[in-house]
């Protein structure tokens, strides 16, 4: 018998978590929408777009303190991150 831990989160909704953190930072949803060139209503509306979240993941890769910090919040570790980016983009 195949066993499945019962750990394994759904990449959307880890990535949407993420995102949710990320705009609890001001200074980090700042940033995000800064160098994305979106505006609040832009991210609020493909909030649920894969796409959308994968840019947000990569926004985070690209600052290691912002993805530590972001993992640590959500009880993950950095790499579950990129992989959870992985994942939506497969």
């Amino acid at each position: 018998m195949i066993r499945t831990p019962t750990n394994v989160r759904d990449p959307l909704t880890v990535a949407l978590q993420a995102l949710i953190v990320t705009l609890r930072d001001s200074g980090r949803a700042d940033r995000l929408l800064s160098l994305s060139g979106l505006t609040a209503d832009e991210l609020r509306a493909g909030a649920a777009d894969p796409a959308m979240l994968v840019e947000v993941l990569r926004f985070l890769e690209a600052h290691e303190p912002d993805l530590i910090a972001v993992a640590a919040e959500l009880e993950l570790r950095p790499e579950e991150l990129v992989r959870t980016r992985s994942a939506l983009e497969a």
